[in-house]
C-alpha cells in the first residue's frame, strides 16, 4: 500500500529536483525528555505520539522526505535493551507512524543503520548474520509501505553491502539510497573511510538509485565528500551532516552549529551536486525552515519553461524589438558607450526624497543609469518599481530595476512586469534573491517558483508577445533584460555554466558582483569567452573598513574579498585610513578592468553611502566613456 498517493513516484522525483530530507530523530527525542539509556526505536511502541510529534514538526518545516524511526531496529541492535523479540513490531510501527503523519504530503524513507557490531574477520559478527538481521528489518518496512530505503551512517563498505543486498532481495522494486559516514583522522588532514570516489563507483555498480554521505564530522566534511563523489557519478547524491561535532558545555554534549550555518552549507551541497539535502545528529525542525529557504534559493521549484507543442504551432509569436530600440540605456550600451550605472538605495520608510535627490545629482554628473535593488539581503525597503517611477517623474533619470524571484509566485511576477512595462520601466535585472532568514523578516516564506534563469525566459516570452503560459499577451513588451554573475564564486565551474545558461535564456547584459582582484575577473571572462558576447558591466564597491570587508566576505552570499586586501585594511591606523585604502583598491581595480575588451561599463555601489564619492571612483574612466563600450551586435 502506498504511503503517498497524492505525490508522484519517488523514482520520478529523484534527480529531477532537490528534495529536502528531515533531520535528527534522536536529538529531538532526547530534547523532549527521553534519556539516552532508552531504545529510541522502542519508543515506536512505547510512546508513538512522541515520535509522531517529531515527524509533524519536520513536516511543518517543509521537508519532502520523512525518515522512519527505525535506524536501530535490527534484532542485533535491540538485543542490549531486551527488545530483540519485538524487532518486527518496532520496525512496522515506525513505518506506520511516519506514514500517518506524512500521508500525501511527504515520501517515507525507511531508515536502516549499521548493526553496531564489527563484521568478521575484525569482529565476531559474520556477514551472513548481518544480512539476516537486515533482511528481517527490510522485509517488514517494505510490507508496511515505504517509498525508498535509506541506508545511513555506515562506516564499512562490507556492512553496507550486506544491508543493500538484503533490501534488494526482499523488495527489488523499492529504490535504495546508500550512505556512508566520514570522519577526519587524528591528524585532521585525511578522511577516515573508503575513498569517496571509489565508494561512489562501487555503490553505483551495485545498482543503487542514489548514494551519499550523512552524519560525519559536520558540514565541511560532508561538502568535501559530496564534491568528490559528484565528479565520478551522475546518481542522485544525498548530503545530511551533523550539526558539527558536539561540545561539552556544563556537563552536557551540545551541538553548537546554528540554523544559518547549516542552511548556508545546505546551499553549498546543492551547488556541488547534491539533490537530497537533510540533517543528522544535532539538527532540529527549527533549522529546517532556514535550510529549506536557502536550498530553494539555488534550486527553485521550476527551473525551466516549456511551451506545449500545440501552442508552439498555433500561437503566433512576434519577433522581439531590436535591442537598441528598447531603452536609452540599451541604445548607449549596444551603441559602444562605456556606461556607468550607480546603485540607488530605496528608503526603508516613507520618505524617498534623499534617493530622488541623489538620482538627480547623478544625472547632472553624466551617470548613464541608476539601478534599484529589490530587497537586497532580504531587507524590506520601498519597492524598486515604485522608486523608479518616482525618480523618473521627478528627475528624468533612467533606472534598471532589479526583480527578485524570492517574494512572488509566477502569477504575481507576470502582473508586476506588465505593470512595470505600462509605466515605462523597461530595464530589468533578473535576480534569484537572498533567503528571508538573512533579513528583517526571517519568518517570511520564500517562494522561488523560478530562479533568475526561469525569469529571464519568461521575460523574453513577453518580448515575443506571449504570457508565462505561452498564450497571446495582447501585445508585446520591450524589456531590456539583464542578469547578475559572480566572477569570484567558490564553485567557478558552476558559475561559468550558469552564465552560459542565462545567455541561452535571453540575458542581454550582465552586472557582476563587486570585483577586487582583476586577475580573478579576467579568469572568469576567459572561461566565459565560449558564449555569445553580451555587454558586461563590472561591479565596483569601495570598502569602508576592515569590519565592512570581513562582513561582506563572510556574511553576504556571493561576495569574496581577497585575504591580502582584508589584511591591508586590518593593518591601517584608523577608520579614515581604511576608507582611503578602500577607495584606492576600487580605483585600481576599475583602472585595470576597463582595459579588458569584454568590459563595457561599470556598476558602482556608492562608497560609504555617498553619491559624490562615486565621481572620485569613476575619474579613472575619462579615456573610455565614448569609445570603450560594447562592440557586438544589436539583436
Amino acid at each position: 500500500m502506498s504511503s503517498t498517493s497524492a505525490l508522484p513516484s519517488i523514482r520520478e522525483a529523484l534527480g529531477q529536483r532537490v528534495l529536502l530530507l528531515d533531520g535528527a530523530m534522536g536529538t529531538e527525542l532526547y530534547s523532549r525528555g527521553m534519556f539516552i539509556n532508552r531504545s529510541y526505536d522502542g519508543l515506536n511502541l512505547q510512546s508513538p505520539n512522541l515520535v509522531a510529534g517529531v515527524h509533524r514538526d519536520y513536516l511543518k518545516a517543509g521537508v519532502d522526505l520523512l525518515t522512519t524511526n527505525t535506524f536501530g531496529s535490527t534484532t542485533l541492535r535491540l538485543a542490549p535493551f531486551g527488545l530483540q523479540d519485538q524487532a518486527t513490531d518496532i520496525a512496522a510501527a515506525g513505518v506506520r507512524i511516519a506514514r500517518k503523519v506524512g500521508a500525501g504530503r511527504a515520501w517515507i524513507a525507511g531508515s536502516i543503520g549499521p548493526t553496531g557490531t564489527t563484521l568478521a574477520p575484525l569482529g565476531r559478527l559474520s556477514p551472513g548474520e548481518a544480512y539476516a538481521a537486515f533482511r528481517i528489518q527490510a522485509a517488514v518496512m517494505a510490507t508496511e509501505g515505504i517509498d525508498l530505503f535509506i541506508l545511513e551512517t555506515f562506516g564499512s563498505m562490507a556492512e553496507l553491502w550486506q544491508a543493500f543486498r538484503a533490501c534488494r532481495k526482499v523488495a527489488p522494486e523499492i529504490p535504495i539510497i546508500a550512505c556512508l559516514s566520514y570522519h577526519f583522522g587524528h591528524q585532521g588532514d585525511q578522511l577516515a573511510g573508503p575513498e569517496p570516489e571509489e565508494a561512489a563507483r562501487t555503490i553505483a555498480g551495485w545498482g543503487a538509485e542514489g548514494l551519499g554521505v550523512n552524519c560525519s564530522d559536520g558540514p565541511m566534511t560532508v561538502l568535501e565528500v559530496v564534491d568528490r563523489m559528484s565528479k565520478v557519478t551522475d546518481l542522485p547524491l544525498l548530503a545530511a551532516p551533523n550539526a558539527g561535532l558536539p561540545q561539552e558545555v556544563e556537563g552536557r554534549l551540545i551541538y553548537l552549529a546554528g540554523p544559518e550555518y547549516m542552511a548556508e552549507y545546505a546551499r553549498r551541497f546543492v551547488q556541488k551536486g547534491a539533490t537530497i539535502v537533510g540533517g543528522c545528529c544535532g539538527t532540529t525542525p527549527s533549522m529546517f525552515k532556514e535550510i529549506r529557504s536557502f536550498v530553494r534559493s539555488v534550486s527553485p521549484g521550476m527551473r525551466t519553461v516549456t511551451v506545449e507543442e500545440s501552442q508552439e504551432e498555433d500561437v503566433p509569436k512576434a519577433d522581439p524589438m531590436p535591442i537598441q530600440e528598447r531603452t536609452p540605456f540599451a541604445q548607449k550600451l549596444y551603441g559602444g558607450r562605456f556606461c556607468v550605472s550607480v546603485e540607488l538605495d530605496p528608503p526603508r520608510g516613507m520618505d524617498p526624497s534623499r534617493s530622488i535627490e541623489g538620482a538627480g545629482y547623478l544625472l547632472e554628473q553624466g551617470i548613464d543609469v541608476i539601478n534599484i535593488a529589490d530587497g537586497p539581503r532580504a531587507i524590506a525597503r520601498m519597492g524598486p518599481a515604485a522608486m523608479a517611477q518616482l525618480v523618473k517623474a521627478q528627475s528624468g533619470m533612467e533606472s534598471v530595476i532589479h526583480y527578485c524571484c524570492r517574494d512572488r509566485n509566477i502569477l504575481g511576477m507576470q502582473m508586476d512586469l506588465i505593470g512595470a512595462h505600462a509605466l515605462g520601466l523597461h530595464n530589468i535585472l533578473a535576480v534569484t534573491g537572498d533567503p528571508p532568514k538573512m533579513g528583517t523578516y526571517p519568518d517570511a516564506t520564500a517562494v522561488f517558483d523560478v530562479d533568475s534563469v526561469g525569469l529571464i525566459t519568461f521575460i523574453q516570452m513577453m518580448n515575443r508577445g506571449l504570457d508565462f503560459s505561452g498564450r497571446p499577451l495582447g501585445g508585446q513588451t520591450r524589456f531590456f533584460v539583464g542578469a547578475g554573475c559572480n566572477p569570484a564564486h567558490v564553485d567557478l565551474d558552476l558559475e561559468v555554466e550558469r552564465f552560459g545558461t542565462k545567455i541561452e535564456a535571453g540575458a542581454e547584459f550582465f552586472f557582476s558582483q563587486p570585483v577586487y582582484d582583476a586577475d580573478t575577473l579576467f579568469r572568469f571572462l576567459d572561461l566565459t569567452d565560449q558564449f555569445p558576447k553580451v555587454p558586461f558591466l563590472v561591479g565596483i564597491l569601495p570598502l569602508a573598513s576592515y569590519k565592512n570587508a570581513e562582513f561582506l566576505h563572510n556574511e553576504v552570499p556571493g561576495m569574496q574579498v581577497p585575504q591580502a586586501i582584508r589584511n591591508q585594511l586590518r593593518q591601517a591606523d584608523d577608520r579614515a585610513a581604511q576608507r582611503k585604502i578602500g577607495m584606492q583598491v576600487a580605483r585600481e581595480a576599475l583602472t585595470i578592468c576597463k582595459t579588458h575588451p569584454r568590459i563595457c561599463g561599470t556598476y558602482v555601489y556608492p562608497p560609504f553611502g555617498s553619491y559624490k564619492a562615486v565621481l572620485r571612483v569613476i575619474e579613472v574612466l575619462e579615456d573610455v566613456r565614448e569609445s570603450g563600450g560594447f562592440q557586438g551586435g544589436s539583436s
